[in-house]
């Protein structure tokens, strides 16, 4: 946590801090790091339409945030040579900001759509035309006397980028002609990203200093060069400048990110767990109010890193600590207290005082 209260290992990323890291995105394909078979599954598409001439297929980026969705787009724009156009799904709330943004396009021009699954359904519907036709029908009037102008749209590539693919309906899904989907980054990986960062930003990075910072960077580039960032701070201030294990481990440790990635939040969740409620199960609702924080917080922003570490499991009857958890926290287990291979917790649990019933999955 920093000073103001603001996750460093969230993934998102505010309007300043896309700033900070426009300076170090790739340029092209070669210099990105990491996602090779979606690397190299797009370099064949962008080399084919450049050999023939043609507009590239529209493509799908999905993953979580962090991962490299926008700059694998400007990537795709600065390959092609053409200009990038970028906006998101929520700011098209009608078919007509839509309409404004395509009519105004360059042929061959990339246009990069964030968040591409929390577009407004009517404008969604006229991007299914503009996709597959190169061609929108604008509506002028309103009731029985409405006419539908065509207007002829020059070809360009549509890049949309979602953390939940799930949600886009299939006419939508199926208009992409390439899909890739961007997995979490090893951490010799990250070390890559981090090593090719600290010779941007002028850091003296040792081989020890990267690999401890990749190790507790959640599998997130974003993360990684955040991290790096507050390191960077840290050595100047209380060190000689330069950046190794000791003075990478000293510094996270003051920004409470543990060896593992886990910060105040995460530990809070793990430790109201298995000290209040002896490993669970426990309802969504009751673990917000015991570490205080909203349930859209705990099931949005802590939930997703615990449960892919293995730190904390979601069953029918509530949330529940795994035995890694209790490790981790360098706890012992009460007798019962970890789940059987169905998942489900031993009649201790509910002597603890533990939740179950409907507060289980509010």
């Amino acid at each position: 946590m920093t000073q103001d209260g603001e996750r460093l290992v969230t993934a998102e990323a505010d309007g300043e801090e896309q700033a900070v890291e426009a300076a170090l995105r790739p340029k092209n394909l070669d210099e990105f790091i990491g996602q090779e078979r979606v690397r190299e599954q797009l370099s064949l598409v962008l080399t084919a339409a450049l050999g023939r001439g043609a507009t590239a297929d529209h493509v799908l980026l999905s993953g979580p945030p962090g991962l490299g969705k926008t700059t694998l787009s400007m990537i795709i724009a600065a390959e092609m040579g053409v200009p990038i156009r970028i906006t998101s799904g929520p700011a098209i709330q009608h078919a007509g900001d839509l309409a404004a943004i395509l009519s105004s396009l360059s042929e061959g021009e990339v246009l990069f759509l964030d968040e591409i699954h929390r577009m407004s359904r009517p404008a969604e519907e006229m991007l299914y035309m503009a996709m597959e036709d190169f061609r929108v029908d604008i509506i002028v009037g309103k009731g029985p006397g409405a006419t539908a102008i065509p207007l002829d749209l020059p070809p360009f590539t549509l890049v949309g980028a979602t953390t939940r693919a799930g949600l886009l309906p299939p006419p939508l899904r199926d208009r992409f002609g390439f899909t890739g989907h961007m997995d979490f980054y090893a951490p010799a990986e990250l070390e890559r990203v981090l090593n090719r960062s600290a010779r941007l930003l002028d850091v003296e990075l040792s081989a020890e200093g990267g690999a401890e910072i990749a190790g507790r960077s959640r599998g997130t580039p974003r993360i990684a060069n955040r991290l790096l960032r507050r390191v960077r701070d840290y050595a100047q201030v209380r060190a000689n400048g330069k950046v190794d294990r000791d003075i990478a481990a000293r510094a996270l440790d003051v920004y409470e990110v543990d060896a593992l990635g886990l910060d105040r939040l995460d530990r809070a969740v793990l430790q109201a767990l298995t000290a209040l409620f002896g490993g669970g199960p426990v309802g969504l609702s009751t673990l917000a109010v015991a570490v205080g924080e909203e349930t859209e917080t705990v099931e949005e922003v802590a939930e997703p890193f615990l449960v892919r570490s293995g730190f904390l499991a979601r069953t029918p009857r509530g949330r529940v600590a795994t035995a890694k958890a209790w490790a981790h926290l360098g706890l012992n287990p009460p007798q019962g207290a970890l789940p059987d291979r169905q998942g489900a917790q031993q009649s201790v649990l509910f002597d603890n005082g533990a939740v179950t019933g409907k507060d289980a999955t509010e």
